[in-house]
């Protein structure tokens, strides 16, 4: 399926959880990013999350449904390796160029497991305790 497909079916929450993966939520955030500046990819990712999970029935759990903290510190690793290595000609190569994105644990090399398990970072924004995340000074054309 290609880009717009995909992200038209994210919005108008048609993705089954079959279809809603790891790397399905790391696409959704490269096609955002390509095409709003981060604060406005991170509230379109948000909204769009919220959407899904109600049509899911996904109960909000502290182990289950949004978690801000993880949906933002994603979106931050996709625009740090979108300005450092820029855009592909589709979210699907630009993730089988960037493996390491696809790595869930991967933000366990910034968060200690009780700050990213944690009520208080899954109902708001918390900046890592481990390291600080990547922030890239490289901005690319078509890379907001």
């Amino acid at each position: 399926m290609t880009d717009e497909e995909f992200l038209h079916l994210f919005e108008s929450a048609c993705l089954t959880p079959e279809q809603w993966r790891h790397r399905d939520h790391v696409r959704t955030a490269y096609l955002y990013l390509r095409r709003h500046p981060l604060d406005i990819a991170f509230k379109k990712m948000r909204d769009g999350l919220h959407t899904l999970n109600a049509a899911h029935k996904v109960p909000d759990l502290p182990e289950r449904g949004y978690h801000e903290t993880i949906t933002l510190a994603w979106l931050r690793l996709v625009h740090c390796a979108l300005c450092e290595f820029g855009p592909a000609e589709t979210a699907d190569l630009f993730l089988d160029q960037h493996t390491q994105l696809l790595s869930k644990r991967a933000l366990l090399l910034f968060y200690s497991h009780d700050l990213h398990t944690s009520a208080a970072a899954k109902a708001a924004f918390i900046e890592p305790d481990l390291a600080p995340l990547p922030r890239s000074a490289r901005v690319h054309p078509g890379v907001r």
